[in-house]
């Protein structure tokens, strides 16, 4: 088997060719804390519930002069949690976005099984997903523009998959959306049958993390993440690390290819490390003249502890032995 810190170097070649400029997805600068969000192959694959809550105010002041919505907002909301009954675990994801004049809700609900291999564990998993989008608040150049959907809304199913590969001091994870490609049709303000569409792109997701132990206080965990619109070839890539002291703070950078520098502190609370807190905060290094400087995150996670295990070993007497 490939040595752990040789994989993780092949893993980090293997994205560079790739990275280009911007693309669709929502942006989060603690994607290292939401395995949930980037793969259904992660529900449960670490072996205890983890509940995670982040909220994203994106471009803080920019003001939506020409549509109605200004800065970006996304609230996110995820679920995982181990089933042995199962020989896995099961997921969930609830989002809600909102860019300009659209609005997106997003819940999916995901299984994975479960594969003991190499010293860890190997998750393969399955999404369905139900998004309503809504559009309108549009100042259109034409007045009665026919294309210009007004306060209108749609809503689709969608699949998809994607693999997690959890070990004591790495991981390695990738996911796709939309494997289905659901197209939304909005009416707009005469509602008369001229409908706009918008299909929804085929995105990949592909991230990688090393916890290197630097001393007997402070940890450093390298982290990428790459996001690929399979349909337009457009690509996101960041990268970072963070360091954790005494198992109770940490600390990071990181840099967005393109768009934006990183940063980000937290702390872990309560028995077990139960409890996170985390606060990043972007300054926007490219494209400042259509975008705001900084763009601000929050997130609260829970870890519920491991089950144990409750099977009493058999119980041997001499007497039955005969």
């Amino acid at each position: 088997m490939m040595h752990k810190s040789g994989f993780l170097i092949f893993f980090l070649g293997l994205l560079c060719p790739f990275f280009t400029q911007a693309q669709q997805l929502p942006q989060f600068s603690h994607y290292g804390f939401n395995g949930q969000f980037i793969s259904p192959g992660y529900a449960g694959v670490k072996g205890q519930t983890e509940l995670n809550v982040l909220y994203r105010y994106q471009w803080l002041g920019y003001d939506g002069t020409f549509d109605a919505g200004g800065s970006p907002k996304t609230a996110l909301f995820t679920i995982s949690a181990p089933v042995n009954a199962l020989k896995g675990g099961i997921g969930l994801v609830v989002m809600k976005d909102e860019i300009g004049a659209v609005d997106i809700f997003n819940a999916q609900l995901s299984y994975s099984y479960h594969l003991s291999i190499g010293g860890g564990t190997l998750g393969i998993g399955v999404q369905g997903g139900l998004t309503n989008m809504s559009k309108g608040g549009y100042r259109p150049n034409e007045i009665d523009d026919t294309r210009i959907p007004f306060n209108s809304s749609d809503r689709k199913f969608d699949l998809g998959g994607g693999l997690w590969y959890q070990h004591d001091r790495w991981y390695a994870g990738a996911g796709l959306v939309n494997l289905l490609g659901a197209n939304y049709q909005f009416e707009n303000e005469a509602q008369d049958g001229n409908l706009g569409t918008v299909t929804g792109e085929k995105h990949l997701m592909v991230t990688g993390g090393y916890e290197v132990e630097l001393s007997d206080v402070v940890d450093v965990t390298p982290t990428v993440l790459l996001k690929q619109d399979l349909n337009a070839s457009v690509t996101s890539l960041e990268a970072g690390a963070r360091a954790t002291f005494n198992d109770k703070f940490w600390g990071g950078a990181g840099y967005r290819f393109g768009e934006a520098i990183t940063g980000m502190l937290g702390v872990y609370l309560l028995k077990d490390n139960a409890l996170s807190f985390g606060y990043s905060f972007d300054y926007t290094a490219v494209g400042t003249d259509a975008k705001r400087a900084t763009s601000h995150e929050v997130m609260l996670g829970y870890r519920l502890p491991k089950p144990k295990n409750n099977t009493k070993p058999p119980v041997r007497t001499p007497r039955y032995f005969f």
